[in-house]
């Protein structure tokens, strides 16, 4: 179920791997899939169709932004260094890793304490699950939520992407 659109969701900053700051704005006229990451989880293999997904879609208008966290039972303890060599040697991971983030509890991150506000499939709002929450941001501004056990590939993911992408 989709969010109604979430213009202020674009202007909430985050830190890149490289320090920098950036925000979902510097992607507006993408799609855009918001996923928290972790190098030593049973999720971990959906890094391989997260970069077909970016691979399949990424010239024409869609990006997945990762965010290591290693608030669900220390999964991912790595340095920032460790996590970029893992991401590219493991899985040729091509898309954007932000820097470590919280997802939940009183200092999650902001992105992430908007991103919670946002519904499943069946209407759940709330904390991140797990590693590999995902959430899916239209040019338009809507936003919809998938739960870590939704593979990347999942039909209901790509309706959302390919519906979205821009035309060009």
């Amino acid at each position: 179920m989709p969010q109604d659109s979430h213009p202020d969701l674009r202007d909430i900053p985050f830190t890149t791997a490289d320090g920098s700051t950036a925000t979902l704005g510097d992607y507006a006229d993408e799609v855009v899939l918001i996923v928290n990451v972790a190098s030593k989880c049973g999720l971990t293999p959906q890094y391989e169709q997260l970069e077909q997904l970016q691979r399949t879609y990424g010239e024409r208008g869609f990006t997945v932004l990762g965010f290591p966290c290693n608030q669900f039972m220390g999964q991912e303890p790595g340095s920032m260094d460790e996590i970029l060599d893992y991401c590219a040697m493991t899985w040729g991971v091509s898309f954007p890793i932000a820097d470590k983030v919280k997802v939940n509890g009183p200092k999650a991150a902001p992105l992430y304490k908007a991103l919670k506000a946002t519904p499943d499939a069946e209407g759940a709002t709330g904390r991140i699950h797990w590693n590999f929450e995902k959430f899916v941001l239209t040019p338009a501004g809507d936003l919809h939520r998938f739960r870590p056990q939704t593979k990347p590939d999942d039909p209901a993911i790509v309706r959302v992407i390919e519906d979205s992408l821009p035309r060009r």
